[in-house]
């Protein structure tokens, strides 16, 4: 399943507001971000893995500075991991394929 690109405009009704009742984990990130740039290949192995249990979105920092600042984000890659509309966990830097799988399985 591809990950979806997020914007701030609509981060309230495809995150906040998801009623698929699944965990929704957003990936704030940017273009210029090597760590973040690494981590890409394991979201959408994740993705595919955790399809119809966890719904994943990205959202880039640069283009998008509302929901970054809304949620406090200092530093990139940052995951969210959204449950019910509200933040369920947050997770900073790059984490391994492994590690990132263990964090969500303690979410479902």
């Amino acid at each position: 399943m591809a990950i979806e690109q997020i914007k701030d405009a609509d981060f309230q009704q495809s995150v906040i507001e998801s009623s698929n009742n699944q965990p929704v984990l957003v990936d704030f990130w940017a273009e210029w971000c090597g760590p973040c740039k690494a981590l890409g290949p394991i979201l959408e192995n994740i993705a595919s893995e955790f399809d119809g249990k966890v719904v994943v979105k990205k959202i880039n920092i640069d283009e998008n500075p509302e929901a970054p600042a809304n949620f406090g984000i200092r530093s990139i890659p940052t995951i969210i991991m959204f449950k019910n509309g509200s933040v369920a966990d947050t997770k900073i830097g790059l984490s391994s394929e492994t590690d990132l799988k263990s964090w969500i399985n303690t979410h479902l």
